[in-house]
């Protein structure tokens, strides 16, 4: 997927580029720094000190040396203040900066640690709403993958609104395993819906068939006024042009809402946090049977329904389950009607679930 949040040291990404929470001087600082500049070995301080003194704001580029990448991006994010002293602007500006340099150097993945939320002292939820929304923008327009690493959950901060109100959300609609025994529900429940939703389709289909096979040999052995034929078949069409949509698979059915929507399949793999390579897969091959985390992740940037979200991963073969927190917070984020995959993603991780998305 062109965008993922991983809990790693970010010193141990494999990736085009790295970028450092540099200090503006040539020095080796704290945290971030200091264990890039002790992976790297002592060839990136020389590199940085030809650099000279870096602005406030702005990112330098050297080569990566020991490190598993072949560029490190020196960015010197702003130290927090009050909030009236340009820092949004100074750190949205370090991320645009660092993805432009990215892509000059034809890099195809790079990996950010949440700048200046440490140190600096920048609100981590602020800082990682900037960041959100600066990645988001830039995988509009470009494809790269891009890695938001964080060391442990203490360096990631959901706002504190949204996370109380999924996790509340969670509270009253988690089913556990204890409760599904009381209840006489398991979770197999939820897989045999899905099998049994694409056998209803496929018996309707064949009624339909056999409907239209009997409508024919009627034509046949009673000729009616050529008008006559075609509105039997007209009024037969009716009920298969419904069961046509219900039995068609997944792809089909992906690619007659993005016709619907009147948007190109380029704004909407990339709002679905797919890249090209996959969704190519899937327009190219009528069975191709995506992931979960892709299915929901083109529901989401379809702005479906709940219940047209449920046929729609119906089709690749999934159902919602009260049992799975993953697939109640995406249930919270569609009755909300909250379609942003960038901020559902965040709420994903900060509940240990899975990223939507997708990559070839």
């Amino acid at each position: 997927m062109p965008f993922e949040i991983v809990r790693n040291d970010i010193t141990n990404m494999c990736v085009d580029a790295i970028v450092n929470t540099a200090n503006p001087e040539p020095i080796i600082g704290y945290g971030c720094d200091a264990g890039i500049h002790k992976k790297a070995g002592p060839k990136l301080l020389e590199a940085r000190k030809k650099i000279g003194a870096i602005g406030m704001g702005e990112v330098a580029i050297t080569p990566a040396f020991d490190l598993d990448a072949k560029f490190v991006l020196h960015a010197v994010g702003p130290i927090w203040q009050d909030g009236n002293h340009n820092e949004e602007a100074l750190l949205s500006r370090c991320y645009r900066t660092a993805l432009q340099l990215a892509k000059e150097h034809n890099c195809e993945s790079i990996a950010f640690p949440l700048l200046s939320a440490g140190n600096h002292g920048f609100p981590k939820p602020l800082a990682l709403q900037i960041a959100i929304r600066e990645f988001s923008s830039f995988l509009l327009e470009n494809e790269i993958q891009i890695y938001l690493v964080v060391f442990s959950k203490d360096a990631f901060a959901l706002s504190e609104k949204l996370f109380h109100s999924v996790a509340s959300y969670i509270d009253e609609n988690y089913i556990r395993d204890k409760t599904l025994d009381e209840y006489g529900i398991s979770n197999k429940r939820d897989v045999r819906e899905a099998e049994l939703q694409q056998i209803r389709r496929h018996i309707e289909r064949q009624r339909y068939m056999r409907r239209k096979a009997e409508l024919l040999e009627m034509a046949d052995a009673a000729p009616a006024p050529q008008a006559s034929i075609f509105e039997a078949e007209k009024s037969a069409e009716s009920l298969p042009d419904l069961l046509s949509d219900m039995d068609a698979g997944f792809s089909e059915t992906l690619l007659k809402l993005i016709d619907r929507t009147g948007k190109k399949d380029s704004d909407i793999y990339k709002k679905a946090n797919v890249d090209r390579k996959l969704f190519s897969k899937i327009r190219n091959n009528p069975d191709y049977k995506p992931s979960k985390v892709t299915a929901l992740a083109f529901a989401i940037a379809l702005e479906l329904d709940l219940e047209e979200t449920r046929d729609f991963i119906g089709r690749a073969g999934y159902a919602l389950s009260r049992s799975s927190k993953f697939d109640i917070i995406i249930e919270y984020f569609i009755k909300q009607r909250n379609y942003d995959v960038f901020e559902i993603n965040e709420a994903l991780f900060a509940f240990d679930q899975s990223s939507l998305g997708g990559v070839g």
